[in-house]
């Protein structure tokens, strides 16, 4: 049995080479989701398809995958055809995955829920999606083909606004340079491609080739997450995963920078009894800038849900690594992409609350 399942594991780690997709921390999600026959687990990200294939090759269960991309679909046409009984896919927001879920005829779930959030190898390696700076391509950056675009963004916010933007969610804090130097250039020629972006952001703030980080990568997060509204989305999943799982059942998440395992961190210290007295804010350090930003930000940014919204007296979850988990050498030196990959895992305890019908 052993020697199968380390053949099988060698056949899904080629299968998504070979599609230029290595999924992140693939063991530990496996571990850590605990995967059983003939239970049901949802790939609430789906992407190339490499967690929702590992689960789906590790037991006799059932996996619902949802990805907001349309693109997706060609991947999971193979995923379908592999696994015709087990899997089905579902186009969609996470942040409605409740209504996503029930729409299939469920509202529990017994298995696992797995977020691996941020943006895919599939959206970065697309030239024609703007998510990437290394590559040129139209200023885009949504991950719908809906809504509006990162050069939108940057042709119509004023500097103070574009600041704020770049430095929430950008965690950059040469924000008001890059800013200046952005309505600087588009009133000059229109802002519309990733290559001229990230060159007026190196000039900004200087480029060096020996630096770890490209200077434009903090502005190009920030743009990201507002366009595609992925803080406010992250958090409305993991109310809704608190609602749809059963006791016993696990709930893994995967992400890429400070403010998603932020948001995932204090979501379970509360969820697990931690917070004696949970903050309704992220303080902002705005005094050391110099322009105006809010004195704090909520938790969640966007739409106002804060922790205490969904705050009970009795534990939902149990903190299954009290610790982060993240990638090895060994596996940051074959996908440098996991090198940023933060997981947190957590089991649904007895304490299950509904939604209304």
């Amino acid at each position: 049995m052993l020697n199968k399942n380390l053949k099988r594991e060698k056949e899904l780690n080629s299968y998504h080479k070979n599609k230029g997709h290595i999924p992140v921390l693939l063991n530990e999600v496996k571990s850590k989701l605990n995967i059983k026959k003939g239970h049901t687990y949802i790939d609430g990200t789906y992407g190339s398809g490499g967690h929702t294939e590992m689960i789906l090759s590790s037991a006799d269960c059932r996996v619902i995958s949802i990805d907001r991309d349309p693109h997706v679909k060609k991947y999971a046409e193979l995923s379908k055809k592999r696994y015709p009984h087990n899997f089905d896919l579902i186009l969609g927001r996470i942040s409605n995955l409740y209504s996503l879920l029930k729409s299939k005829g469920i509202r529990s779930v017994n298995g696992g829920i797995l977020f691996d959030l941020g943006v895919s190898s599939m959206q970065l390696n697309g030239c024609d999606r703007g998510f990437s700076f290394q590559i040129d391509g139209p200023l885009d950056m949504r991950m719908e083909d809906k809504g509006e675009t990162a050069a939108d963004i940057i042709k119509h916010c004023d500097e103070s606004t574009l600041a704020n933007i770049i430095y929430m969610f950008g965690e950059e804090r040469k924000a008001r340079r890059i800013a200046r130097a952005i309505i600087r250039n588009r009133e000059i020629k229109n802002i519309s491609s990733t290559l001229q972006l990230a060159e007026i952001v190196r000039s900004a703030i200087g480029y060096s080739k020996n630096k770890k980080i490209d200077p434009a990568t903090r502005t190009f997060q920030a743009l990201r997450i507002k366009v595609n509204n992925e803080l406010d989305e992250i958090y409305k999943a993991l109310i809704a995963a608190e609602k749809l799982l059963t006791p016993g059942a696990r709930l893994v998440i995967i992400s890429f920078h400070s403010l998603e395992d932020k948001i995932v961190k204090s979501f379970f210290k509360e969820k697990s009894g931690k917070y004696s007295n949970p903050s309704r804010y992220t303080v902002l350090p705005h005094e050391e800038l110099h322009y105006p930003l809010p004195v704090a930000a909520p938790l969640n940014p966007l739409n106002g849900l804060r922790l205490e919204d969904t705050k009970n007296d009795k534990a939902s979850f149990r903190v299954i690594n009290k610790k982060v988990i993240k990638a090895s050498k060994n596996e940051i030196s074959q996908n440098p992409r996991s090198r940023s990959a933060r997981l947190r895992a957590a089991e649904r305890l007895d304490n299950r609350m509904e939604y209304a019908a």
